[in-house]
């Protein structure tokens, strides 16, 4: 038998912290469920969802589906940005609670590298 904790994220409690007791045979089917063969990489988004064309394809399945599009704060602040005619903060200061505005963007000086080579 094994014994292992595991985190309930549907209760919305303190005590989210199960115990959970399987035979090792069940563990380890479990536990392999989680792992990909050599060479394959996990894929959490596809489809209409991925990001390549996110926006785009949301907007024709919308489209195609006579569905009205939902209401975003964003859009909501778009609105509000079009009567005032002010930029709105986009960061509030920890301490004062007051909106912050970025002046000036700083880019990276050094592209990414790869991780070192391994020596054998």
């Amino acid at each position: 038998m094994v014994s292992f904790k595991w985190k309930n994220y549907r209760v919305k409690e303190q005590n989210r912290h199960r115990t959970m007791t399987l035979t090792h045979d069940e563990f380890i089917r479990r536990f392999l469920l989680h792992v990909l063969p050599s060479g394959f990489h996990r894929i959490r988004h596809y489809g209409l969802t991925s990001n390549t064309g996110r926006k785009k394809n949301l907007a024709k399945a919308r489209q195609l589906l006579n569905v009205n599009v939902p209401i975003v704060e964003n859009d909501i602040k778009e609105i509000d940005e079009e009567k005032t005619h002010e930029p709105l903060p986009t960061f509030v200061c920890p301490c004062c609670g007051a909106g912050m505005v970025v002046t000036e963007v700083l880019l990276h000086l050094y592209l990414p590298r790869a991780p070192p080579k391994r020596l054998n």
